[in-house]
């Protein structure tokens, strides 16, 4: 078999049948009561269909304890040959029961006007089941013995909660997980008619800014003009932080200048899609184009903001004021610098009373593969060649993944080939994926593991030495 004919045989059925078992089984990995079901996937789900290609698989604790264990896989031909490590989560955000109005429920696979419904279908199980359904298939058209490239496989079952323990059992298996590349499915496409590579993804830091100035409300009539008020005091500190347009005010928590091969990778990119909500074109840092703003800047946003009682306002001054906080930002600054440079700025605009913290354990980093990379343009060329089109190609994703822990811990290149598209309801109701996305996705993948089997990429080999 050629991989022209490969690629002919793409197989939804089974894909859907796969995906329909994996979507009834609960992982909410926020719902304590949930994890009996976490574990089920694991060694249901995975293990069997692993085992079935030869792997070997061990179940691992989490160095976190209480967290949920992971699952680790090999399958090795020969130690000459190119490496694969891989990866996927199995968890997915609470289904939101009774809310799903295009389809019944979010434990049920439904299939409805060429999407396919149900919860984790595009986060994460639809895509790291179609990848693991490509390698089937590749191991089964070279005679079900040979893949012509080594494999190994990370699961984890705490992606939704922050990823508790991941970065740790990377540093403690650093040898187990060694390979020469890392290839995985996460996050969306940038469009959804648009097959894309990313290379990282921004990190993330979430932060609470605080005020509290006295104990109870004070009615506002009385008090009004004598009573300093934290909801305007907070607003005002954030406003020094990050302006009306969205500009950030803290030069250290700008990034450094978008190196040259980051700006033209991203010259033709452009983000959104039909379905989607509009681009505000006046957002943002001044002289970027709206991909270089997502793709290749930091950004500053304020997830919540509580002052009284929103829902019950009352005629009172409030005694204290919450904002949840979040930085995005891309490669080039240390983010343990962050929260202390914010600290200076506050006492320095005279707000000192205003309290900061961390919110979460951990923060995720930036990373970012230097798109001249020989498995970038290795990837490149055997998406051409699956699709008829050249993939788009973004340097990291504008969201956050724990890719710091490939990049970073186990300093591999990383190379990500998202099945998700923009406008999929991913941590919503009645979430899903295209059919077409899928039955692409499915070529896409067959086409890279076939291509891996071909032998050693140009330019690539050279790491081992």
């Amino acid at each position: 078999m050629d991989r022209r004919q490969l690629l002919a045989q793409t197989d939804l059925a089974a894909l859907q049948r796969t995906l329909a078992r994996r979507v009834a089984i609960p992982t909410e990995s926020q719902q304590r009561e949930r994890a009996p079901e976490l574990l089920r996937y694991l060694e249901a789900e995975l293990i069997p269909e692993l085992r079935a290609m030869g792997f070997a698989c061990e179940l691992w604790d989490n160095p976190v304890a209480g967290a949920p264990p992971m699952l680790f896989a090999e399958r090795i031909e020969d130690p000459a040959l190119p490496t694969l490590l891989s990866y996927g989560h199995g968890d997915v955000v609470p289904g939101d029961e009774g809310k799903w109005k295009k389809a019944a429920s979010p434990w049920v696979l439904e299939a409805k006007d060429e999407r396919w419904y149900g919860r984790g279908v595009a986060d994460n199980k639809g895509q790291h089941s179609l990848n693991l359904q490509a390698l089937a298939q590749v191991l089964a058209a070279r005679g079900g013995q040979r893949l012509g490239f080594n494999a190994k496989f990370l699961f984890e079952m705490g992606e939704e909660v922050g990823s508790p323990g991941l970065k740790a059992q990377c540093e403690r298996q650093r040898e187990r997980l060694a390979a020469d590349v890392f290839i995985a499915s996460d996050g969306p496409r940038l469009a959804q008619q648009h097959p894309t590579l990313f290379l990282g993804s921004r990190g993330v830091l979430n932060f609470d800014l605080e005020l509290d100035l006295r104990e109870g409300a004070h009615h506002s009539g009385n008090w009004g003009g004598l009573l300093a008020n934290p909801g305007v005091m907070l607003a005002a500190a954030i406003h020094s932080i990050v302006d009306a347009r969205g500009v950030i005010r803290v030069e250290a928590l700008r990034p450094p200048p978008m190196p040259a091969a980051v700006r033209a990778a991203l010259a033709e990119v452009q983000p959104g899609e039909p379905g989607g909500p509009r681009i505000d074109l006046d957002w943002g840092e001044p002289g970027l184009t709206p991909a270089e703003r997502v793709f290749g800047w930091n950004s500053i946003e304020v997830l919540a903001f509580k002052c009284g009682n929103p829902d019950k306002p009352v005629n009172a001054i409030p005694p204290r004021a919450l904002a949840n906080m979040q930085i995005r930002f891309v490669v080039g600054r240390d983010p343990a610098s962050f929260l202390p440079a914010l600290r200076a700025h506050l006492d320095a605009q005279g707000f000192e009373r205003v309290q900061q913290r961390q919110a979460g354990a951990e923060i995720m980093n930036a990373t970012r593969l230097d798109p001249d990379s020989p498995w970038v343009r290795w990837a490149q060329a055997s998406l051409r060649e699956s699709t008829g089109v050249a993939p788009v190609l973004l340097p990291n994703l504008g969201g956050s993944l724990p890719n710091d822990c490939f990049a970073e811990v186990l300093g591999l290149p990383t190379v990500w080939v998202p099945h998700s598209v923009p406008t999929c309801s991913q941590h919503a109701p009645d979430e899903h994926l295209p059919v077409h996305t899928l039955a692409e996705g499915l070529r896409i993948m067959a086409g890279l593991f076939w291509d891996l089997g071909q032998g050693w990429p140009a330019g690539t080999r050279a790491r081992r030495a």
